[in-house]
């Protein structure tokens, strides 16, 4: 019980988890609002890594995000909404992790885990091939080094599944989808 509710606690902490005093915990319905500060502060972050990562990126880096996006492609072809979903955010996180900067990993982890909910309420399979597109796009600007592009791309990116958001709300019943455990 003690590592249960130590876990608990830390998804509480990413806002992933509310927890209820003699309630239990619930899987947390970040509003509208809330997803769109975060999307605010992830394009701010996320610009200004791939100018970084622009100029930084190795070969080796080069091949491990296109083996990622080529998982990415297969899981959104199959329709699995949780590996598909999980890529499409880990997508995020590989691109800080080359950079090799582990509190820039943590906080974008942190900022994806906080978003990631309501966009699997919110997106559908389309927006998920979108998206896989656009990460496409983007790994494309860092082989061309252009910054300027990869910066750019990024944002418009966000602001593409921001917009989203709003406007095709899902089914509340996709996160029982997601969370199976068969």
């Amino acid at each position: 019980r003690t590592i249960v509710r130590q876990a608990f606690n830390r998804l509480s902490e990413l806002k992933l988890v509310r927890l209820e005093p003699a309630r239990g915990a619930f899987v947390a319905a970040p509003s509208i609002d809330e997803a769109r500060q975060v999307f605010a502060v992830r394009r701010m972050i996320e610009g200004q890594m791939l100018r970084e990562l622009t100029a930084r990126i190795k070969p080796a880096d080069l091949r491990e995000i296109k083996a990622h996006l080529k998982a990415e492609r297969e899981a959104v072809k199959r329709i699995d909404v949780p590996t598909r979903s999980k890529l499409l955010f880990d997508f995020h996180v590989e691109l800080a992790r080359v950079l090799g900067n582990q509190v820039l990993v943590d906080l974008i982890q942190e900022l994806v885990s906080r978003c990631s909910l309501i966009t699997l309420m919110y997106q559908s399979a389309d927006d998920a091939e979108t998206s896989h597109a656009e990460h496409i796009a983007i790994l494309q600007a860092i082989e061309a080094r252009d910054a300027d592009r990869a910066a750019a791309l990024v944002n418009e990116h966000l602001l593409t599944v921001e917009r989203q958001l709003t406007e095709r709300p899902r089914a509340p019943g996709l996160l029982a989808d997601v969370f199976r455990t068969d």
